[in-house]
């Protein structure tokens, strides 16, 4: 875009024109971008949250299974925003420890993922998951939506059969996810050799194979 700034009468009027000029510039990069996102998933995938004690033990196991295409931890089902992993083990935030997980429902339906998460962890035993106790560690399905809450029901209903005691897994509609902090990310192929990993995870993955 070219200017002829020969024909401005004072400095004062090339100064605005400048800026002017300046102005229109720097819109070009915003004009020719593409609209921004509102939703980056795939629109062929679902999503599912589920929390059953520490949730590096479910981001484990479930990234292992064909058809998931993303794990994340993170936090739901409390009255904090954006809560922090130091603000969750208070047990004051109401906030359980999740993962959600994107699925290609193709591949992997829920009721499937559903199947695998009453595997993985005691959905009789309240706020607790052995040694790790508290609210946070709470057994919990968040339903994305009505299909998710039926299958969730029916889900439970079969998988009590398999339990002498009673589940008490709560079964609640997502209001909000609030993703972990990143190094809670991955964390058992990040750190196989801490003790939680070698002790907890690994043995649980080590069973569910042998299944």
């Amino acid at each position: 875009m070219a200017y002829v700034l020969a024909i401005m009468p004072d400095m004062k009027t090339r100064h605005r024109t400048n800026l002017f000029c300046l102005a229109l510039v720097s819109l070009v990069p915003l004009m020719n971008a593409p609209a921004a996102s509102k939703n980056n998933r795939p629109a062929n995938t679902q999503l599912a949250t589920l929390g059953g004690g520490c949730f590096w033990c479910l981001d484990a196991v479930f990234r292992t299974v064909p058809g998931v295409k993303t794990v994340t931890c993170g936090y739901s089902g409390g009255q904090t925003d954006n809560p922090t992993y130091e603000q969750v083990c208070t047990k004051t935030t109401g906030h359980a420890e999740v993962v959600q997980i994107e699925f290609d429902p193709a591949q992997v339906s829920y009721e499937k993922l559903l199947e695998l998460f009453w595997k993985i962890h005691d959905p009789t035993t309240r706020n607790r998951q052995g040694a790790d106790v508290g609210p946070q560690y709470r057994s919990v399905i968040f339903h994305h939506n009505e299909a998710q809450r039926l299958a969730a029901e029916k889900s439970k209903q079969q998988a009590q059969k398999r339990f002498a005691a009673p589940i008490v897994t709560e079964i609640a509609p997502l209001t909000k996810f609030w993703p972990a902090e990143d190094y809670h990310q991955d964390y058992f192929r990040k750190n196989p050799t801490a003790g939680y990993c070698r002790l907890v995870i690994q043995p649980k993955l080590d069973k569910l194979k042998a299944r």
